[in-house]
């Protein structure tokens, strides 16, 4: 068994504080949604903040404010997942490539611009010289990292994993995505995502982190079962069937599900998978949205962890993601349904811890 015994977030709304859940909402009225960030000062030295990356800070604020939440200072492994990267830090040292016609390059963009920087930035603050990985797979690349973290625990070979999802939104990725009609118009109402039905979404980052050890402590959040993933599913029959198989692998039916988190994003393109989902097999079952509170991004799955983490901790849906408002009962199994753009798919399970 896997339990979470630590955990934060920091996303677009105020989360990073988990004595509140998601007490004081944002609106937004933008199309591209950046984390609410810490004060980066009590994280880094002075000196060294200047030539630290955003993604970055983003990134250790979060992986320490877990520890913190653990009672830790050092993890036996770490494990990260990220979709972009250091993207802008990639930029700034190609930028610095041309404008200094390949001479005399300052070191900290190039060494600060590989995906892995982020997870190497953890060990370097923490003092963890064990197992250290980064996955970039898409909308995969958390699900992968927590893969790993599952099977490393249940090896038995490390006591604990550091396990986390960190991605940015800049504005040249932004524009990127935008140009080819990812996103909505640009004065689009984050609260109000669900209630324009056109093409596009909004995009968002975040940076969540959950502390893993194989046994409960006095801290334990929740418990992750499962962690499933499939690509280009033919059709929804499929879908339907790859969601009937891992929850049966897991000796649970639909019915057994106290809630189910589908990844709606708002377009319209890709969203009715989920609709049909929710008005088939998902249609007794209560169901919460999220990503109005956090945008778009690969490792969005990471916020709708940490969401179901709090929801089973507080056995509480706050109003602000509470999709069909059916009454609530005890939550003891979530679900967890993620896809992007229907190519990649994901399914997490999560349960009470007693």
């Amino acid at each position: 068994m896997i339990y979470i015994n630590g955990l934060a977030n920091i996303s677009p709304q105020p989360t990073f504080n988990n004595k509140e859940f998601l007490a004081d909402i944002r609106q937004y009225k933008t199309n591209m949604l950046q984390c609410i960030e810490p004060d980066y000062s009590h994280f880094f030295h002075p000196n060294a903040l200047r030539r630290i990356g955003r993604v970055l800070k983003l990134g250790w604020a979060g992986a320490k404010s877990c520890l913190d939440d653990a009672g830790l200072q050092t993890p036996d492994t770490i494990c990260v997942g990220t979709g972009k990267g250091c993207f802008k830090n990639t930029h700034v040292f190609l930028n610095s490539v041309i404008e200094n016609d390949e001479k005399f390059i300052p070191p900290s963009p190039f060494i600060q611009s590989a995906h892995g920087s982020i997870a190497s930035q953890i060990a370097i603050q923490t003092g963890c010289k064990n197992y250290n990985m980064t996955y970039s797979h898409r909308a995969f690349s958390f699900e992968s990292a927590l893969i790993d973290a599952m099977m490393l625990l249940s090896e038995g070979k490390y006591k604990n994993v550091l396990v986390g999802g960190v991605d940015e939104i800049e504005e040249i990725q932004f524009r990127t995505f935008d140009r080819i009609g990812h996103y909505k118009n640009p004065e689009t109402n984050n609260l109000s995502l669900f209630t324009e039905k056109s093409k596009g979404t909004i995009a968002g980052e975040g940076s969540a982190f959950f502390f893993l050890e194989n046994h409960p402590t006095e801290k334990t959040y929740a418990r992750i079962r499962s962690v499933h993933t499939f690509s280009n599913p033919k059709g929804q029959i499929e879908i339907e069937k790859q969601i009937e198989t891992f929850l049966s692998n897991n000796s649970l039916s639909v019915n057994d599900l106290d809630l189910v988190i589908p990844g709606l994003n708002g377009d319209s393109d890709f969203d009715w998978i989920y609709n049909d989902l929710m008005k088939s097999i998902f249609l007794e079952t209560n169901q919460v949205y999220y990503k109005h509170l956090c945008g778009e991004y690969h490792t969005s799955s990471a916020f709708a962890m940490w969401l179901s983490s709090m929801i089973i901790h507080r056995q509480v849906i706050p109003e602000i993601i509470d999709f069909n408002k059916k009454p609530l009962r005890e939550v003891r199994n979530i679900l967890i349904y993620n896809q992007y753009r229907n190519v990649n798919h994901s399914l997490m399970l999560v349960s009470r811890h007693n």
